[in-house]
């Protein structure tokens, strides 16, 4: 068939599935369903008497010589990196246990019943009934899910079928590789060499997959600022990870252009611009669309050449088929799956959840392009080749028509297209809140346009009648409890928006991002899973110092090296501000927008529950703060200039938009702020301490010394370094040093009367003590994080006095004034308790 001849068949079909959606909507058939019956009637269409250029196309179309490497290389990495790509890995590692168990252990379930099943019946080989049972375990993702969105079916379930799907699909065909070389005499026909090639084929996938979705995501810095390229390297990375997998790592290409989605799909969303990723989810869409629908109507056309030979035992063969997968599958999702809940590995999946998984198992695509693969293997028997192309086809039609038509009806039956009673009383108290801004503003937009008076009160008509509260009963059931837990969901979310905001715009880089917007995700979690109590805990430990910062210290500890230390330091910084800069925005919105939709007694609740995470967060920034007071200003700097920088860019857009600038005087202008503010971008390190010399020299009590005394007390200090809430100091024991530098961190000070002050870098403490004991009783010290600090002992403190009279001076009248505030104090606690007796 000539080149012209090809376009024209596939320019047509194009065309032709434009019309399906629809079509299949109006006639409520779901659209996987409608593309068999559409292709199956192309198959057998007559084009004697249509139009020539119809007649040709018919022609084209049903000669279109469509082998299974077609699918499989084609359409097959399409349909499986756009399913992944569009996949949430939070999500999916949430039910990760079902999800494994309904993808890898139901496809080996399935294959053995299946298997000696046709085998007792059949009189077929183990091994080609073994593998006719691969083939049938595939389910296939777009034909459900199709359905699921189309019904309004909940995230949740669309999740996990979608997760199996993926899986299941990587599994079966890595078992149909191992199980097909055995029948063709490629490999050795033992369980432990069946096994052992399964994982390798499965695992070694998965690791390409990985390998090469992370160099895509390394690959994007290069490509940032370029949409179009990006959205190609995705699409050649979809069929790269396939081809280099099969043909030179000998591998499941399956596996690996799954996992490649993933790791692009979750990675990817930081690593290139939010406005490229938006595109290059568009844009999969659209793949995916004309990938699923191409494949279905292509594979419909083959049904009549693959289902020419059948006779009443394929149709037993058939029903047995039909039967023992629904058995497997039901031993799975109800036997095993609830095991794994008992047994704490996922979360629980309801009954009403596990109905429809188990009965939307739909076949598709996948197993035809199996079936025809075994066809067209010459070195198998003819009546093998026959027994599984008409078994798998006439397998995939039952449950395309059965369960696919059943499917929709089945969902609405158990209510998994309804609303919930919590999201039914949030639309309700939503509607009722957008009606009343909304009839303000119409009032508004009448009076001003001078609208007549009948024309405002039609149109308020309407509002008003949404202001009836349609469900005040659920409303009020809606508890105090709930509200708080759809507060803290509705703040988790808007969390989540505005790091991709600030990642937009350049306020944040790619890697902060990220590990913030896990942040903001695990936050949504925690709400989902636990409520209040769940936001706090997870609050409290997304500020703990991560393990790769304990590494780092340890590193510095033993081998002195700072660099990665002082990384770690600097990211935790920029981390910690970000973070009080989006509590604060939090805050705000919650008094804004959140009051009117959950009530004021659960917005404070939800108020406080976000200003404790906001005190939390700024007394760790605060430590940072006294420890790098330089570095926190050049922060703060950068993080203004940031800003700064966006709304000179948003201006320069307006002024664009509205022609006021030409587009060359606009890329001059770019060009211009992009140099302007350079410098916020370059991050200098973040400097661990200061040297001995520079602290000696910054002491009050030690600045008059002379250099060369000033250099012999910093040989006599000694470094010791404390952990976070760590007791340095305490006037109840008697103390080993006398004076106490802050060389690097900072720490608390808890003074008699129970307020605190805290110490910097540069900043000194205990001389008191060995001026004034009895004064000092309450007095406490402790750590606010990692501090290094430089303590001079206590002989050598009594021998640096005793020789040198200007420094005894000095520290006499530094002495005298604060031991002058302690007794003033202590006089106060005196004549109160006086009073008080």
């Amino acid at each position: 068939m000539d080149i012209s001849s090809v376009v024209f068949g596939l320019a047509g079909l194009l065309a032709l599935i434009c019309f399906m959606p629809p079509l299949a909507g109006h006639m409520k058939i779901p659209y996987s369903v409608f593309l068999a019956l559409s292709g199956s009637l192309l198959a057998y269409l007559s084009y004697n008497w249509t139009p020539p250029v119809i007649g040709d196309f018919l022609d084209i179309v049903t000669t279109f010589d469509m082998s299974s490497e077609t699918f499989l290389i084609v359409f097959l990495p399409v349909l499986l990196f756009e399913t992944s790509l569009s996949m949430n890995v939070r999500r999916l590692m949430d039910d990760i246990g079902p999800i494994l168990m309904m993808a890898i252990v139901a496809v080996i379930v399935s294959t053995l019943l299946v298997g000696v099943v046709l085998t007792s019946v059949s009189g077929m080989g183990l091994v080609a009934c073994l593998l006719l049972g691969a083939i049938v375990a595939t389910t296939d993702p777009a034909a459900v899910v199709s359905i699921f969105r189309e019904v309004g079916a909940p995230k949740r379930l669309t999740t996990l079928v979608e997760g199996e799907s993926l899986l299941n699909d990587a599994a079966a065909i890595a078992l149909y590789s191992v199980l097909l070389g055995v029948l063709t005499k490629d490999r050795n026909w033992e369980v432990f060499i069946v096994v052992k090639d399964f994982l390798f084929l499965f695992l070694g996938g998965g690791l390409a997959g990985f390998m090469i979705g992370r160099f895509t995501c390394v690959a994007f810095k290069w490509l940032r600022g370029w949409p179009a390229a990006e959205v190609s390297l995705t699409v050649a990375v979809a069929y790269l990870s396939y081809f280099i997998s099969e043909h030179y790592l000998h591998v499941s290409g399956v596996v690996a252009t799954v996992v490649a989605g993933l790791v692009v799909g979750s990675t990817g969303r930081t690593r290139i611009s939010p406005a490229a990723f938006e595109t290059l989810s568009h844009s999969w869409h659209q793949f995916g669309f004309w990938a699923n629908s191409l494949v279905f109507l292509l594979a419909a056309m083959l049904i009549p050449k693959m289902m020419a030979n059948i006779t009443w035992m394929h149709a037993l063969y058939i029903l047995l088929v039909f039967v023992t997968t629904l058995l497997a599958r039901a031993i799975v999702v109800y036997g095993l799956v609830p095991l794994l809940t008992k047994l704490g590995v996922g979360a629980r999946v309801g009954r009403r959840f596990q109905a429809v998984i188990w009965w939307g198992g739909l076949r598709g695509a996948v197993s035809f392009a199996l079936a025809l693969a075994v066809t067209e293997r010459v070195g198998l028997p003819q009546e093998v080749r026959e027994f599984i192309a008409v078994t798998v086809t006439g397998f995939i039609l039952a449950t395309l028509f059965i369960n696919g038509m059943t499917l929709q009806p089945l969902i609405r039956l158990l209510g998994l297209n309804q609303l919930t009673r919590k999201q039914r009383a949030l639309r309700d108290q939503a509607v009722v809140v957008a009606a009343t801004l909304n009839q303000h503003e119409t009032d508004d937009i009448a009076k001003s346009e001078l609208l007549p008076d009948d024309v405002r009160e039609r149109v308020r008509s309407v509002f008003d009648g949404l202001l009836i509260a349609p469900s005040d009963a659920e409303v009020e059931q809606f508890s105090v409890q709930d509200r708080i837990d759809l507060g803290l969901s509705i703040l988790a979310r808007r969390e989540f928006e505005i790091y991709f905001e600030i990642l937009k715009h350049q306020i944040i880089d790619r890697s902060m991002a990220e590990i913030l917007i896990g942040k903001a995700e695990r936050h949504e979690d925690a709400v989902r899973v636990g409520g209040l109590d769940g936001f706090n805990k997870v609050a409290k430990r997304a500020l703990r110092y991560p393990r790769r910062f304990r590494q780092a210290l340890r590193i510095y500890e033993v081998f002195g090296i700072q660099r990665w230390l002082a990384y770690e330091l600097s990211q935790r910084f920029v981390s910690l501000m970000s973070m009080r800069s989006v509590s604060r925005q939090l805050l705000t919105f919650a008094d804004q927008k959140l009051r009117d939709i959950i009530g004021d007694e659960a917005t404070e609740q939800v108020r406080q529950a976000h200003q404790n995470r906001l005190d939390l967060i700024e007394q760790g920034l605060q430590a940072l703060e006294l420890q790098y007071p330089k570095y926190s200003t050049w922060l703060q700097e950068c993080y203004l200039g940031r800003i700064a920088r966006r709304i000179e860019r948003e201006r320069y857009d307006e002024m664009l938009e509205q022609s006021l600038i030409s587009g060359e005087v606009y890329e001059d202008l770019s060009t211009r702020v992009g140099q302007r503010w350079s410098f916020i971008d370059k991050d200098p390190l973040l400097d661990m301490e200061m040297e001995p010399e520079e602290l000696v020299a910054r002491v009050p009590l030690l600045n008059g010394l002379s250099p060369e005394v000033q250099r012999s007390v910093a040989r006599m200090m000694k470094p010791r370094l404390f952990l976070p809430d760590q007791l340095v100091w305490s006037a109840n024991n008697m103390p080993s040093y006398a004076l106490y530098v802050v060389a690097s961190g900072a720490v608390r000070v808890r003074l008699p009367d129970s307020t605190h002050i805290e110490l910097g870098s540069g900043e000194f403490f205990g001389e008191l003590y060995m001026l004034k004991k009895e004064l000092l009783r309450g007095f406490e010290v402790r750590s606010l994080g990692y501090s290094k600090l430089l303590c001079l002992p206590v002989n050598e403190f009594e021998n640096l006095m005793a020789r040198d009279a200007s420094l005894r001076q000095s520290i006499e009248l530094v002495a005298k004034q604060r031991l002058r505030a302690l007794e003033v104090w202590q006089g106060q606690q005196s004549g109160a308790g006086g009073s008080a007796q």
